[in-house]
């Protein structure tokens, strides 16, 4: 189970938030092996209910889905990812952070838990993994929804998150990384304290540091990763009902972007969440909740 030690609780956190659920659930921890790693994900819900699986962002983790995953776990079983190199998985013994890894990632995953015909949502780098992955597997999805990314990226955007990932990762107390979130997030101590210690760990020396594979923080680091004209063209190929989200203070995922997916595919929906920046689903958790709950309404 989650530990909420530190910060809300999740309950007390989503009700904040003014997040809508039912039932106080809460995940399961569970491990998969796949392409020689152990990967780990948290399973909501009931096994025999409609699947949805989540892949979150870059620097993140599964449970930056928390405040999603609780009210739909009501009437879907919720597999939200940690990627390899990210959270409680295994990182990549020969730093192998590209593209191609993860969707090898996913479509082992998938293989072994023997899913077919559920729901994909990813995040910035999870949801280029999801429209790769995706892209390459007709028939397969019930749906996809792409969070506040796409083919293409603004670099603006991009540069502010790679030079907050290059900060200096080994902090002498918990309190330094919640207030370097909360300069970078705005948000307040208590919900930082609550994501964040989900996202960092004590070393034996006593120091803090980020959960993720320390390559990806190496100053310059880029993964191969699939062009933007990749990307378009597998955006094309995606068979299955598509929803693009974006958050209407994004400066990583342009309106134009958006629009173009949705005119480049037979059947998408383009939502913009207002009061929400690049991690939409944490920014205003009740508007996303309106716009997948949208999607996932033409299947009930």
């Amino acid at each position: 189970m989650a530990s909420h030690s530190m910060g809300l609780s999740l309950h007390d956190a989503a009700r904040q938030m003014g997040v809508p659920f039912t039932v106080e659930n809460e995940p399961v921890d569970r491990y998969v092996e796949v392409n020689g790693l152990n990967l780990h994900y948290l399973e909501w819900g009931e096994s025999d209910a409609p699947t949805i699986v989540m892949l979150h962002g870059i620097q993140q983790q599964a449970h930056s889905w928390d405040f999603i995953s609780l009210p739909l776990s009501v009437d879907y079983r919720v597999i939200a990812v940690d990627q390899r190199g990210h959270g409680d998985s295994d990182w990549s013994p020969d730093e192998d952070y590209s593209t191609d890894a993860y969707v090898g990632d996913v479509e082992a995953l998938v293989a072994s838990l023997g899913l077919r015909d559920f729901h994909l949502i990813g995040h910035s780098m999870g949801g280029r993994n999801s429209l790769a992955w995706a892209s390459g597997r007709p028939g397969t999805l019930k749906s996809l929804t792409i969070v506040d990314t796409g083919p293409e990226t603004q670099r603006r955007g991009s540069n502010r998150i790679q030079a907050f990932r290059e900060l200096p990762d080994e902090l002498d107390t918990l309190e330094e990384f919640a207030q370097r979130v909360m300069e970078y997030t705005g948000r307040s101590r208590e919900q930082t304290l609550g994501a964040l210690k989900y996202s960092i760990r004590q070393r034996d020396d006593g120091k803090w540091t980020w959960k993720y594979d320390k390559v990806i923080r190496r100053r310059g680091f880029r993964a191969p990763a699939w062009t933007p004209e990749q990307l378009w063209d597998g955006w094309r190929r995606i068979d299955c009902p598509a929803l693009v989200v974006r958050g209407d203070r994004s400066d990583i995922f342009a309106d134009e972007t958006m629009q173009r997916m949705a005119e480049e595919h037979h059947d998408c929906t383009a939502v913009t969440v207002a009061n929400a920046g690049h991690l939409v689903q944490g920014d205003n958790p009740p508007d996303f909740l309106k716009a997948v709950k949208g999607l996932l309404g033409r299947f009930a």
